[in-house]
């Protein structure tokens, strides 16, 4: 059994077809447009799928520098690219079928005396991507500026 631990509200409004202002309960976050696709939308912001899955790669992003840097958080040491593949049901209904997350982190991140410790943990703290594996799967790598392999997760 799960315990509520708290709750945020965001509001989106619509501006015009398929197009959303999304305002989050944040004072200084800035508004953002989401639209679908042509042939629905005009694809003048990102769309649903796509937030998911930029929501995803960053909070895994988020809780790697977490794990490895806690007070001294290296800046621009992080690149991050996330894939999302779109598949279509048993019903012939558009869904997304898995994610694919890899994060390059830089050198300095990764002399981390903590390392080898923060493979194994780093994925169970990320709120968004354990919830989203729920129900969708999400492979995560982590490599070196020279594209070394450090951790590999299904």
């Amino acid at each position: 059994m799960s315990e509520e631990i708290g709750k945020f509200t965001i509001q989106l409004e619509q501006e015009d077809d398929y197009a959303f202002r999304v305002k989050f309960d944040i004072k200084k976050a800035p508004d953002i447009i989401m639209d679908e696709p042509p042939p629905l939308g005009e694809r003048n912001g990102p769309n649903a799928s796509r937030m998911l899955a930029a929501a995803a790669a960053n909070c895994l992003s988020a809780s790697l520098m977490f794990c490895l840097a806690k007070e001294d958080v290296p800046a621009q040491n992080v690149h991050t690219e996330v894939t999302c593949t779109m598949i279509r049901n048993e019903k012939k209904r558009l869904r997304v079928g898995r994610l694919d997350v890899r994060i390059t982190a830089g050198d300095e991140l990764l002399t981390s005396k903590k390392l080898d410790r923060c493979m194994t943990l780093f994925e169970d703290f990320c709120v968004v991507t354990a919830s989203v594996r729920e129900g969708i799967p999400v492979g995560v790598e982590v490599v070196n500026s020279a594209g070394d392999l450090l951790h590999k997760a299904e």
